[in-house]
């Protein structure tokens, strides 16, 4: 004698129809799917038991439904980035919204290191002294004119040297006479 597997919720009979199991119970695909489905974020209908449900931050989307907001790309198994809840690929993302070189002027990735001064960012590699062209990193630097200096540099460059002893010498530091 056969069990008789009836839905667990609507009772109807799950003879010859495809059912799923949850906690050991019988549901009808139909009952499953309006009990237990996910809705998906972008279209709003639910995910049923033959589409992949993906999901993020207890969001869920269809297969075909988790693409970039902005090129819309599939973003299934790619790196993507979020913004004001809105999926974007690391592309469209970088365009949108990372910082840009002031040097080379090209996106700086998230992630990325860069240096900031004065409201503008540098990758770290770009970031130079315009004498020796060496990255400065976190050595300390002066700013004149619009570029940057290591300080070596700079005062081979700008400082006055001292007619007696050759080192440089600065304004403003109290020099006793």
């Amino acid at each position: 004698m056969t069990e008789r597997y009836d839905c667990h919720y609507c009772k109807e009979s799950l003879f010859g129809k495809k059912y799923v199991l949850r906690e050991e119970n019988p549901y009808c695909v139909k009952c499953y799917e309006s009990l237990y489905s996910n809705t998906c974020e972008d279209c709003k209908k639910p995910i049923g038991c033959n589409s992949r449900d993906l999901s993020y931050k207890d969001r869920h989307w269809h297969e075909d439904c988790f693409k970039c907001f902005q090129c819309k790309r599939s973003l299934v198994d790619k790196p993507f980035s979020t913004k004001d809840e809105q999926l974007l690929c690391t592309e469209c993302y970088s365009n949108e919204y990372s910082s840009k070189c002031h040097e080379c002027k090209k996106t700086i990735m998230p992630g990325s290191r860069k240096m900031e001064h004065k409201g503008n960012s540098w990758h770290e590699t770009c970031f130079t002294c315009q004498r020796c062209q060496q990255p400065i990193g976190t050595k300390s630097f002066i700013p004149k004119d619009n570029h940057n200096f290591c300080v070596p540099c700079y005062e081979k460059q700008f400082a006055m040297q001292c007619v007696h002893c050759k080192k440089a010498h600065h304004h403003g530091r109290g020099d006793v006479p």
